[in-house]
């Protein structure tokens, strides 16, 4: 009874698909490729459970654990897929070799691609972005949520999803607000009529400032008078947040408190005026 079992199994994984001259396709290679693929998928889930695990244990770096996990990914996925070309019986020494002008011919017509694909190792490799870091692009603050082989993906402060191509960051000027220290210095304009107290507007400003709770260090909140402005005297202040991403409602915050504050006060913010003088012949 087993035997005939076995008998049966093994008849059914040779039994054959297809046949191209002397190529043909059995039931037994879609077999061997299916299980590569589920026990990759198994391989690199572990994998995956194991280093985030560690890195959750000893603190390490999110960005950093994830980057290594995406190389390992890319590696071990190379891997399978050359293993399944061997298993169909495709020679991957002789394929590239055979193809050598064609993927010269591939590669200038997507030569961006595989900018995009090295410019990803790059990322990935030295890790100079990494998942959650907050970077200024084009003039858009984005939040990184995954590196990718040849995209990166980011929500901006309008919860947008934005795809970035890697070369884009690799090449272009781009600010990593996360780089330094948690804590980022920021600053806020203001003007006021001419003819208002100078200290008591320094005051207000600095105790406007100060009762936002987001404020990192209210000791190293600085006011400064900077110019006397066309229509304004013009003033700077200068705080530490650690709100990075949501910086820009945080200054709104602190403005509407400004705003309260000089109305107590009877401290006007002026508009441009002109005066225009018309001199009669």
């Amino acid at each position: 009874m087993i035997k005939n079992t076995f008998e049966i199994v093994r008849e059914f994984l040779e039994f054959e698909l297809f046949r191209i001259d002397e190529y043909s396709l059995k039931v037994y290679t879609i077999a061997v490729i299916l299980a590569v693929f589920v026990i990759t998928k198994m391989i690199l889930w572990l994998i995956k459970i194991t280093i985030f695990n560690k890195q959750k244990l000893k603190g390490q770096d999110l960005g950093n654990t994830y980057a290594l996990f995406q190389i390992i990914k890319y590696v071990v996925w190379v891997i399978a897929f050359a293993y399944i070309l061997e298993t169909i019986g495709v020679k991957i020494t002789v394929l590239i070799a055979g193809s050598a002008a064609l993927l010269v011919g591939i590669g200038l017509g997507l030569q961006q691609t595989f900018n995009d694909v090295i410019s990803g190792i790059i990322l990935l490799s030295e890790r100079s972005i990494k998942v959650e870091d907050i970077l200024e692009i084009d003039g858009d603050i984005v939040r990184i949520q995954e590196i990718g082989l040849r995209t990166s993906t980011g929500t901006n402060r309008d919860e947008i999803t934005i795809i970035i191509p890697n070369s884009l960051i690799t090449t272009n000027k781009v600010i990593n607000w996360s780089h330094q220290s948690k804590k980022t210095r920021f600053k806020i304009n203001v003007g006021v009529a001419y003819g208002s107290d100078v200290d008591l507007v320094m005051k207000i400003l600095k105790e406007s400032t100060m009762e936002h709770t987001d404020i990192t260090d209210k000791n190293l909140v600085d006011i400064r008078f900077c110019d006397f402005g066309n229509s304004s005297l013009d003033f700077q202040i200068l705080f530490f947040s650690e709100n990075i991403f949501r910086i820009e409602k945080e200054k709104s915050d602190i403005r509407k408190i400004i705003n309260r504050k000089f109305i107590e006060n009877n401290i006007s913010i002026p508009f441009p005026q002109m005066d225009v003088h018309i001199q009669k012949k």
